[in-house]
Formats: structure tokens, sequence, C-alpha cells
């Protein structure tokens, strides 16, 4: 059986025997089957370790079985021990004058022996050759690993049992109940953030012990943070406040009765409180060291990132990625703004960037562009070696090379230049630069790189400029007289409109006032003639 295997068969026992209620007894003895006497020597014998021949008459199964259990004796309430009950089938031989059981703690190497010396009843019809001897008194501890021997006396050589036993732990709901070492109490507690304390009150423990609690920080074992008090077993409260100076996942209460090797209860109410970890990034200017060190133990990933403009994102830089094994560090870091520290977990991913509010020495890389020629920009606060290429966009941090332009030398607080060729341009192309004299640099990018305009002839800027100007004012002065001409003509085209209704007008009197007066003459002469009829 390979070790995993032994290391599963075990967990499953303890497992099964966690559900198992314990035995319990008045007194612990010895004891052994009807027809035999059995009696405890008073002494160990010492010489018994050493073993000799068997006689050929011995049979090899004089020693038949072995069976070991846990005992429980209970002086009160919640104050009981532990024993170890051996039980051993012996077929009783004239070569033999008894047995000795020996327990052996294997955590501790302490050894108990009890010798039982065998006699035949002298009862008549006694005839009997098995017998079973039993002792429960082999006091033992919570949790202990022992290994338990039965030999005869007189001590033959390859004639013995042994077999290893685990006694159930606190776990088991028996012990963990009523054996005074396992009993840790509960515990409440009530925040209070503005002092920064933990109000804890403490319940079902033994109630005349004294009582431990503390603040501690759970790695492989609970290491003291210093918050610690000792409530007294006569302090009606059960109640205790300690101080925290930052609240981890890590940070837990511990507990536990004032009782040499009694179990502690422990109660870790933050472990999602993981935000807290990441803000424990440094940085020393003098070594140039950007490190971390995880204040609680846990399984992640750290990894150097450049986030974007918009905050959204933050790729990765190459060969920047560290399992979590303790302190994390990167050693001549680029100190730019963007340079970003990301924590994964299992649970997620959180950013920190030291750099971004500090007033550390960082760089800047633009572009400027006229109509002939490009030219890149590299200003830095701090004296700096950069490379520069041209390249084909892809994903931030990586661009497909397509042209290395010299190396840019900066001192402290200057700018230096670069011009780009005009072949490279376009809307895929891109200029990137990074630092060359730190270990991990952030790759800038700035791509649609203009084409320059082609120039159609070689006057200067002012020139043209004036040419420009020139041709807008004529532009202008040509619509201005066009608008006027325009304004005139309208003006002469409405005059003779006017004029030539005030003509129709008059012509149209002139006809009406002459067919009037010939009317009028020609309604006198009827009139004058009627008359003349009528006389």
């Amino acid at each position: 059986m390979s070790v995993n295997d032994l290391n599963f068969l075990l967990i499953f026992i303890w497992g099964f025997c966690d559900c198992q209620p314990i035995t319990r007894i008045e007194e612990c003895g010895l004891r052994c089957s009807q027809g035999f006497h059995c009696k405890l020597k008073a002494n160990y014998e010492f010489f018994n370790q050493f073993c000799q021949d068997p006689p050929a008459s011995l049979s090899r199964s004089v020693l038949e079985s072995m069976k070991i259990s846990t005992v429980m004796k209970c002086a009160k309430k919640k104050q009981c021990s532990l024993h170890l009950s051996v039980k051993g089938t012996v077929n009783f031989d004239e070569n033999i004058k008894g047995v000795e059981i020996c327990t052996l703690s294997l955590d501790t190497s302490q050894t108990q022996c009890k010798s039982v010396r065998l006699t035949r009843s002298k009862h008549k019809n006694s005839k009997k050759q098995k017998v079973e001897v039993q002792y429960n008194c082999f006091e033992v501890t919570v949790g202990q690993h022992v290994l338990v021997t039965l030999r005869t006396i007189r001590n033959y050589c390859n004639v013995k049992l042994e077999q290893q036993y685990y006694v159930p732990d606190c776990r088991n709901e028996d012990v963990g109940k009523n054996v005074p070492i396992c009993i840790a109490g509960k515990l409440d507690y009530k925040m209070d953030k503005v002092k920064k304390a933990i109000s804890i009150h403490v319940s079902d423990f033994l109630e005349d012990q004294d009582y431990h609690v503390r603040l501690c920080h759970k790695w492989f074992s609970c290491e003291d943070i210093g918050a610690h008090a000792l409530i007294k077993a006569e302090d009606p409260s059960k109640s205790v406040s300690l101080q925290y100076s930052q609240v981890l996942p890590c940070l837990c209460i511990e507990g536990w009765s004032a009782l040499p090797d009694s179990r502690r209860i422990q109660l870790c109410p933050f472990k999602n409180n993981t935000e807290a970890l990441w803000d424990s990034v440094t940085y020393d200017p003098i070594k140039h060291v950007l490190a971390w060190q995880p204040s609680c133990p846990l399984r992640a990933n750290v990894s150097l990132c450049m986030q974007s403009k918009t905050n959204d994102q933050c790729a990765d830089l190459p060969d920047s990625s560290r399992a979590v094994r303790g302190k994390v560090e990167y050693v001549h870091p680029d100190t730019h703004p963007r340079l970003c520290m990301k924590f994964t977990t299992e649970h997620g991913s959180w950013i920190r960037c030291p750099f971004a509010n500090d007033p550390f020495p960082g760089w800047t890389m633009k572009l400027e562009t006229t109509t002939e020629q490009v030219q890149v920009i590299v200003t830095s606060q701090t004296k700096a070696t950069f490379s520069v290429n041209m390249c084909n966009r892809t994903q931030l941090p990586l661009c497909e090379p397509l042209q290395k332009l010299p190396s840019l030398h900066v001192q402290n607080s200057d700018s230096v230049g670069l011009n780009i060729s005009s072949d490279v341009c376009g809307s895929d192309v891109c200029v990137q630069g990074w630092r060359t004299d730190v270990n991990y640099s952030l790759p800038v990018q700035i791509c649609n790189i203009p084409c320059p305009l082609p120039s159609l002839d070689h006057t200067s800027d002012n020139e043209k400029y004036l040419l420009l100007i020139t041709l807008v004012a004529v532009f202008m002065v040509l619509v201005t007289t066009l608008a006027f001409i325009g304004h005139l003509t309208l003006r002469a085209l409405h005059r003779r409109k006017l004029e030539h209704k005030s003509s129709l007008k008059a012509k149209v009197q002139h006809i009406s006032s002459g067919l009037a007066s010939s009317l009028e003459q020609r309604v006198s002469i009827l009139y004058v003639r009627g008359e003349e009829d009528y006389l």
C-alpha cells in the first residue's frame, strides 16, 4: 500500500470514528474470562524485554488476537478522561506464566507496561485452554498515536502481537463535548470600525477555568499580533475588547481554556476581505526596487502591467509574472505613472499603480507633424535612454517591427526629437518607444502616423499663407461686388414696374372719363327731344 493510500485510509477511519460514541466505564481495571484467575504484578518485569527462543512444544498461535478501543471515564459533566482498553485472546500453555501489555506513544515515546499473571481455576471441570484478558486503565490523550504490544511471559522471540492505534481527537463529537482540553467554547464578536476594536464574547466553556482570547494572523499556525486578554472565571460578562490595526483576510480571533494543551478555537470572519492585501506595495528609490509582501497566506500570481489611458485594461508586460511564495520584488522598474502591479487569484484580479499619484520621474512621447515631415519628441524628467521602433499595430504591448530607429539619450528634464521617414505612415503604423536603461519598461505607442503632404513649389510657409489670404480676400470682394450689382438691378426693375403701373392707371381713368362725358351728352339730347314732343 502506498503512502497516499495509507493517508486516505487513516482519514477515512478518523472521519468514520468521529461519529462513534465512546464507551463509558465507571472504574478501570483488569479482568479475564471464566475459568482463569488473572492478577497484575506489582513490579514491572524488566528482564521480560529480552526474548528467548521458544520451546518446540509452544504453539505459534499461543497469542490468538488483540483488540484495542477507547473508553471514557467521567468524574462529572464535562470532566471525562480517556483510557485505552486492550483485550487479548490467549491459548493457555504450560510454557507461559502470563502476558505483558505495553503501550508506546509514538508522539512522545512514553511507554506504559502491565504484567498479568494467569492461573487456571481450581474448579474440577475447568479444562478451558483459551482465555480473554482485558485491561482498560492505560490513560491516553486525545488524538494520540500509540503502538500496543501483547507478548508472553516468558518473552519468546517472535511470539507477540503489535498494532498501531489512533485515539479519537476533539473532532469526535463525544470527546469534544466531555474532555476538558477539547471544550474550547464559542466565540461571538462585534466590530467598531471607528475605534478599530473588536468586542468578543465567550460562551459554552469550562466555567471554573480562565479563558484566553487573542487576535492573530493565520498562516500555518496563528501568529500573535500583540492583542491578547485573559477572561477570569469569575468575570460575569465573559467579554473583552481587542484593538486591531488592519482588517486582513487572515485576521482571526482565537480562544482557549487556561488548561495545558487545551484545544484552541478560531474564528476568521474576514476571509473575503482581500482588498487590503494589495495596499502594501512599496518602492525604494535608492535601491530602485518595487516590492510587495503578502500579509496573509494566499495563492496568487503577481505581474507588471501597463494601464490603458481609460483605466479599463492593464496589459501584462512580458516575463514579469511571479507566483507568490513570499516577498515579490522587481529591480529597476520604469517609474512611469501607468506602470502597475496586477494581483490575480481564483476570485479575480486587482490593480495597484504605485507611481500614478506620487512625484516619481516619468517620461512622455509625442509626435509633431508638418507638411513635409513627422518628428518623434521624447521628454524625460530624469536621465534615460530610449529605443524607438516603427511597427504595425497589434495588441498592446506587442507591435510587429517595421523599422528600427536610432536610440535616444535624454538628459534631466530635457527633450530630444527624431525625424521619421515619410515612407512609413498610415492608420495601422505606430511609433513604439521604451526605456532601455531599466529592467521593466512600458512600451508607449502612438499610432495613425500621418503621411506628409506633397509640396508643389519651394515657396516658404509665409508666402503660402499670404497667397491663401489673398485668394480669400479676392473671393470676398468678388462676392460683395456681385451682391451689390444684383441689389441695384433689382431696384431698377422694381422702379420700372411701378412706373408701368402708374401709366396704365392714367389711361384707364382717361378712357373712363371720356365714356362718362359722351354718355351724359346722349342723355341730355334725349331729354330735350322728349320735352319737344310733349309740347
